[in-house]
């Protein structure tokens, strides 16, 4: 992947998902350590030199790439998915980037900033549609995905989960209605449930370009460095076009 992007264009991202350790039946509550051991691990082997780590959870003994294989030998940068304030801390530890998770509001990003405690990349996923001139129709989008997310929130309502709806000042009890369009119907039903005040505290990048860009400088302010769009809805490829065109100059400018 990173001979295929290019120089300078590939970003490494580790993170650890409930969901998949659930269904391979590997949960566990320490991830601390083999997030440090696997970071660890990656970085070395593609240095390209020969490597042998002892960690916690894993350890490798990898030869070296032999002189003549064709592959790149620099180490990309890493970035590290976190949510809980301890692996955010960790993320300001060991990588180039700490990236928040769905529902990320302004108000997360602070919390972040708080946790990280070093000055690396905060790269931030924000629910995101546009439209060129109609604020409902450019929102649609973004309620869509929301509505997926609020309603896997509340069947994984515990530890880190509960501190993004809480900053986004989000009740689980109002949220309810959501999760339950969602088992019933799918996300199509769900995105009904989604009212325009929930969604406004989500705090989409939605809407008119306009709205983007003050959404954007919203999450700037807050101190997101690298914004990542969950572009959703119709016409994805006509979205593309308008932030490309009428909101990123803005901030290339």
């Amino acid at each position: 992947m990173q001979e295929a992007a290019g120089p300078g264009r590939f970003l490494l991202g580790f993170g650890t998902s409930k969901i998949f350790l659930n269904n391979a039946r590997m949960q566990t509550k320490k991830t601390l350590g083999p997030m440090r051991d696997a970071v660890t691990i990656v970085r070395g082997v593609l240095g390209g030199d020969r490597f042998e780590y002892d960690g916690e959870t894993w350890s490798a003994d990898v030869p070296a790439l032999a002189s003549d294989a064709h592959a790149p030998r620099g180490v990309p940068p890493v970035y590290v998915a976190a949510t809980a304030p301890k692996m955010q801390a960790l993320a300001g530890e060991i990588g180039d980037g700490c990236l928040t998770p769905s529902i990320t509001t302004p108000a997360f990003v602070r919390y972040t900033c708080e946790n990280v405690k070093a000055d690396i990349d905060i790269g931030c996923t924000v629910v995101a549609s546009i439209h060129e001139s109609d604020r409902a129709a450019g929102r649609d989008g973004a309620r869509e995905i929301a509505g997926m997310y609020l309603a896997n929130k509340v069947q994984n309502i515990k530890g880190a989960a509960d501190t993004l709806l809480d900053l986004a000042g989000i009740d689980v009890k109002e949220i309810r209605p959501v999760a339950e369009a969602m088992e019933r119907g799918g996300r199509l039903a769900a995105k009904e449930q989604v009212t325009d005040s929930i969604l406004d505290r989500c705090k989409p990048i939605a809407g008119t370009p306009e709205d983007c860009i003050a959404a954007i400088e919203e999450y700037r302010e807050a101190g997101c460095t690298h914004v990542m769009l969950e572009l959703w809805g119709e016409n994805r490829h006509e979205q593309i076009r308008l932030f490309g065109e009428r909101v990123l100059p803005h901030f290339r400018s």
